[in-house]
């Protein structure tokens, strides 16, 4: 992949956090309840949102 595409996926990746994760209830409802490891499992394996990061992060690597 070269350096634009990179630039561009880490814009995409950045918007989507901004979007949907910084201000999410189950993040912070799942933080406070069971902890910041229960809420990042969470987001990566059941959060549509997360998967949807998880798929770009794939094309980085």
């Amino acid at each position: 992949m070269d350096k634009v595409n990179k630039k561009q996926t880490f814009q995409e990746i950045n918007e989507i956090i901004d979007t949907y994760c910084t201000d999410c209830f189950l993040k912070k409802h799942f933080r406070n309840e069971y902890g910041k490891s229960y809420a990042h499992s969470f987001c990566i394996k059941e959060c549509t949102v997360g998967q949807m990061i998880k798929k770009y992060g794939e094309k980085l690597s």
